[in-house]
């Protein structure tokens, strides 16, 4: 039985097949015979076993992570006091999807919360950066770190103590400045209204001429004008 074979061309749009060719016996034969598709093979892997490896050799080469990378969790330290910029007001643990984050406030002497406890389980974390948007003081970040690694769940469980110690060692300094600014929304200006967007002004606000009121005619009552 001859075997046939297809001419593929792929494009941007997708792969199509051009037309169809039969196999005669004896070509089928050889193939068999002398693994023309193994060789064909090895020819692709002789071609690229010489060229420049891209494969970085890991951890001897680190891949420095991008600006606004989603990575180990911090929690902001106010350069002014030295403490954490958290008030406890709850938002970035009620839009947690996976509900990792759990804070516990008290009252503190002043009458103000004091938050006690920011705890963060990482093994249940989706890392959508919901809490870093809902945060409307800047107080949790995603900092660029990625290797943390270990080999039992209580590393992967962040306190408080732990969350601001990671503020420390990945963004403090001008790089959790650079975040803050560019990867931390909203920001005031986002609650401003668009240039573009249509505003509805009533007719007395446009002009500055008073309403005149409505005439009343001999026939007509008030509320209607005259055509005259």
């Amino acid at each position: 039985m001859d075997a046939t074979e297809e001419i593929i061309v792929s494009n941007d749009t997708g792969v199509k097949v051009v037309s169809r060719k039969e196999i005669g016996f004896f070509a089928s034969l050889l193939r068999r015979v002398f693994f023309l598709e193994i060789l064909q093979g090895m020819k692709l892997t002789l071609t690229t076993a010489f060229k420049k490896p891209v494969t970085q050799q890991y951890p001897k080469e680190k891949r420095q992570a991008k600006q606004g990378f989603r990575g180990l969790h911090a929690l902001v330290r106010d350069p002014a006091t030295g403490k954490a910029k958290c008030v406890g007001c709850g938002l970035c643990a009620a839009i947690c999807p996976s509900r990792c984050i759990n804070i516990f406030t008290s009252e503190g002497d002043n009458h103000e919360k004091v938050v006690d406890r920011y705890e963060i389980e990482l093994l249940r974390c989706l890392y959508c950066s919901f809490c870093v948007e809902a945060c409307p003081f800047g107080a949790v970040v995603l900092t660029e770190h990625y290797e943390y690694s270990d080999y039992s769940r209580e590393a992967f469980f962040m306190t408080k103590d732990t969350l601001l110690d990671n503020w420390d060692k990945y963004m403090e300094g001008p790089k959790g400045r650079y975040y803050l600014e560019h990867f931390w929304r909203p920001k005031l200006e986002d609650f401003c209204t668009p240039h573009e967007q249509a505003i509805f002004k009533p007719k007395a606000a446009i002009t500055s001429e008073p309403l005149s009121p409505v005439p009343i005619t001999a026939t007509g009552t008030a509320g209607e004008v005259s055509n005259e």
